[in-house]
């Protein structure tokens, strides 16, 4: 049997028309939709097949519809798949999608959640405007260092998205982030992309939604996953519901060890394992190829991609 490590997608993946395809032709991915429609109180799947496509990208939509489609994906896939899981780990907001392959949450509770989480993220948002750069080409040290040198005088720039070992993401008041992307531009990054995002993601700026989503979590039904998820906060493995409630809070205000993550991920799973993307787009696939470029890694996220798996299984 061959190891299997689940890898869960976050913001940024969200397309219009996503999990469409896999509703019309999988009965477990239309149940499971229709059951989050029911859980986050509103016709998500529908906002996720029509649009507008505006209100799609909006941080309180964007996260549950990627959780969702990562969901119905696995509703199909899991039972499926010949060989033990061995861990599972999510991008950001795909950690909660995770905890969902390893049954510490069923997807709607795991919707809801992400639902609130990405409320509160626009909230902090709005109240402390914030921005995030993608800064590729550049070690993640020089990144650092140059966000150090940005945040003098109480402004906020931290490396918080560390995706590959030259692609990273800063996080942070507008003009540190800028003056951080300068410095990495001087340093010799090939480029700096602002991101269209509603806050300053990762960074200390999102405290104010942290602290509420901390009190959401505690009033989830979380379980002990079945299998060890791969916290985002530490890249270290959790293997109970008390610990994942603490790091998935953490989470908002801490980088993104992707890194990290991923290379212990590999050390879980051993030689041979596979690593299978479930959700909308292939970025964690690219990421691992980067990462560990010896992988074998497969991503699931279309009708025609899941029957492809499932006729080769």
């Amino acid at each position: 049997m061959v190891a299997t490590v689940w890898l869960c997608p976050g913001q940024g993946a969200q397309k219009l028309g996503m999990g469409k395809d896999l509703a019309e032709r999988f009965p477990a991915a239309r149940e499971t939709l229709a059951a989050i429609d029911a859980g986050v109180g509103f016709g998500l799947s529908r906002l996720m097949f029509e649009g507008p496509e505006q209100e799609l990208t909006a941080t309180h939509n964007a996260q549950p519809a990627i959780l969702a489609h990562t969901a119905a994906v696995f509703a199909i896939i899991g039972p499926a798949v010949d060989g033990a899981a061995v861990a599972a780990a999510g991008h950001s907001l795909g950690e909660y999608s995770a905890y969902v392959t390893a049954g510490a949450l069923t997807p709607t509770e795991a919707a809801a959640l992400v639902r609130r989480r990405g409320e509160l993220m626009h909230h902090a948002g709005t109240e402390h405007p914030g921005t995030m750069a993608a800064v590729l080409g550049l070690p993640t040290a020089e990144v650092e260092a140059a966000c150090h040198e940005a945040s003098r005088g109480g402004a906020v720039a931290v490396a918080a998205n560390l995706n590959a070992p030259d692609q990273t993401v800063i996080s942070g008041d507008p003009d540190a982030v800028a003056a951080a992307g300068e410095a990495c531009r001087a340093r010799g990054a090939k480029r700096v992309i602002p991101l269209k995002v509603s806050g300053a993601f990762h960074s200390s700026l999102m405290a104010p939604a942290a602290n509420q989503l901390r009190l959401a979590l505690e009033r989830a039904p979380l379980r002990d996953p079945a299998f060890p998820v791969i916290a985002n906060a530490t890249a270290e493995p959790v293997r109970e519901a008390a610990r994942a409630r603490r790091l998935l809070a953490d989470q908002l205000t801490a980088p993104v060890r992707w890194v990290a993550c991923m290379q212990r991920a590999a050390e879980l799973a051993g030689d041979g394992a596979r690593f299978i993307e479930i959700g909308p787009g292939t970025t964690l696939a690219g990421l691992l190829r980067r990462i560990a470029p010896g992988a074998s890694v497969v991503s699931l996220g279309t009708a025609d991609e899941v029957t492809g798996f499932l006729e080769a299984a």
